[in-house]
């Protein structure tokens, strides 16, 4: 069978890159049905095309720290695929990231920009650098090294990155800075910029907004709603905090946020105020959170069940994975369907594990994969490319709505497609194959 052979050619030759192979695995069984049906993508090689990168970047970013001794890291930009538009994906700087990694995230963005229906192509980026305990002396000199080799492979329309994990304002802000010194241009090669250089409102809110967006549409697909339901949701970075945001501005009650460090419940709701001060303003820990309020309960990660994630053992009506890839396991899946979970939906990228996935699938409650649910980030992204292409900004309401839209588009495509395949409430199915779709017909019409 075509899947099965290009699997074990992935498996054999990236066998140490086990989030690629998981993103790889997980998208090919969910085009079964569709390889089935349409010989043409197997004439075409188009999956052997798709999980190979179009380009893969490695190098080393040599830079000095505040004593002025020379540190080194190491720096990748994986350009997948631009049949749609140029590559398009955002940079991560976090002691965890490897190849295999920042494959797994630039594999996945291909599918998610095309969700999107704007003319973007995917890719992804970072450095094993981290920023946490640096001075903002330390970052700036990082993002410059790390940009004299990276400008080579960037540009308006040909790969516009923009942030994700450990790169946030201040990181683009140095990162575009060096560019524009290097390339004597002002254009806008990254997305996530200052306000008044660029960027663009809603760009800091978009991913989590766009998630509760998406949990609305599977809801009321179903004739239900969040109002008035608890909702439990992990990480504290900016995906987690906006859909805490985006919760209670349509009358939820969010009850818990995370770091690696632990997690906080407060049963009352969490004081949105007082996570931003703590995150946004004093660059704090969740713990920090507990020790000013005082309804709220600190479980350090060390305490939780083996293979469990804490934040998921709260009982809820609605959960929102929103920190990182794999930390929703196969037992918290358990755990949260017997305390009554009713709707997942994945603001981080490839949050549940595979297992995980596979009992909601089972279950058939409101899952909202990744690679659709949390394009409200890129989504935004591309409208900034869109406004700095015209030289205007839009303001909050407008981009909110055409968020509100895109998220909306990304639903109906999916629930259609998995409905065509008779698996309706499989959106994993139908956000695969409508994302595919678009990629691999675009790369027919182009040839090779």
């Amino acid at each position: 069978m075509y899947i099965t052979k290009v699997l074990k050619y992935v498996e054999g030759l990236y066998p140490q890159q086990v989030e690629f192979r998981q993103a790889v695995a997980a998208m090919l069984h969910a085009l079964t049905p569709l390889l089935k049906k349409e010989p043409k993508y197997e004439k075409h090689a188009i999956l052997e095309r798709l999980i190979e990168p179009d380009r893969q970047v490695f190098f080393k970013v040599v830079w000095a720290d505040d004593q002025g001794k020379i540190q080194i890291n190491r720096g990748w930009r994986v350009q997948f695929n631009n049949a749609l538009g140029p590559y398009k994906g955002g940079l991560r700087f976090h002691p965890s990231v490897n190849v295999g990694i920042i494959k797994f995230l630039g594999f996945e963005q291909v599918f998610k920009n095309a969700l999107t229906t704007l003319n973007m192509g995917g890719a992804k980026g970072g450095s094993d650098f981290d920023p946490k305990g640096k001075s903002d002396a330390e970052i700036m000199c990082f993002c410059q090294a790390y940009m004299d080799e990276l400008y080579r492979h960037i540009g308006a329309l040909r790969d516009v990155p923009a942030g994700d994990i450990g790169v946030g304002a201040r990181e683009i802000g140095y990162l575009f800075g060096r560019y524009k010194k290097i390339v004597d241009s002002f254009e806008g090669v990254f997305t996530g910029k200052n306000l008044d250089w660029g960027g663009s409102l809603v760009r800091k809110e978009a991913t989590g907004y766009g998630a509760v967006y998406f949990a609305q549409e599977m809801l009321e697909a179903r004739k239900e709603g969040l109002e008035g339901k608890v909702c439990t949701i992990s990480g504290s970075g900016n995906v987690a905090i906006y859909t805490i945001e985006k919760l209670y501005q349509v009358g939820a009650i969010p009850v818990t946020a995370s770091d690696s460090d632990g997690m906080v419940y407060d049963k009352r709701g969490i004081d949105l105020e007082l996570l931003k001060k703590i995150k946004e303003v004093q660059g704090g820990r969740v713990e920090d959170y507990a020790k000013h309020k005082k309804s709220a309960i600190y479980t350090a990660a060390k305490d939780y069940a083996k293979g469990t994630n804490g934040v998921w053992s709260v009982p809820c009506f609605a959960a929102f994975p929103s920190a990182t890839q794999n930390e929703l396991s196969e037992a918290d899946a358990k755990t949260l369907l017997q305390n009554g979970c009713k709707c997942v939906t994945e603001g981080a990228n490839m949050p549940s594990s595979t297992q995980a996935m596979h009992v909601f699938l089972k279950a058939k409650i409101c899952y909202g994969p990744g690679k659709a649910a949390n394009a409200g980030g890129v989504a935004v992204s591309g409208l900034e490319m869109a406004q700095n292409a015209g030289m205007h900004a839009w303001d909050f309401e407008t981009i909110d709505q055409k968020l509100r839209a895109i998220m909306k588009d990304i639903f109906t495509s999916s629930a259609q497609t998995a409905t065509e395949f008779k698996d309706p409430t499989n959106l994993v199915l139908g956000a695969n194959i409508a994302g595919f779709r678009k990629v691999a017909q675009a790369m027919i019409d182009q040839g090779f």
